[in-house]
């Protein structure tokens, strides 16, 4: 499974959207100037990389579905 490229970039998009999110949180329960100034903008980014993700999973798993190796 590995060594499927489609699989290694469904991991990578997942991994980027937890990194997102975890610096999203981090950063709401730490507060200060850094929450106050990017907090929106992360939300927004943790959207996106969320949507990228979703579509690059359907692609794989349709890609599967039709038999591909």
């Amino acid at each position: 499974m590995w060594q499927d490229p489609l699989f290694i970039l469904v991991a990578i998009s997942v991994l980027v959207v937890l990194v997102i999110l975890m610096i999203g949180i981090g950063s709401f329960g730490k507060s200060g100037e850094f929450h106050r100034k990017h907090a929106n903008r992360l939300m927004r980014y943790r959207v996106a990389a969320q949507a990228i993700a979703v579509i690059v999973i359907l692609i794989f798993v349709a890609f599967r579905r039709m038999g591909g190796n």
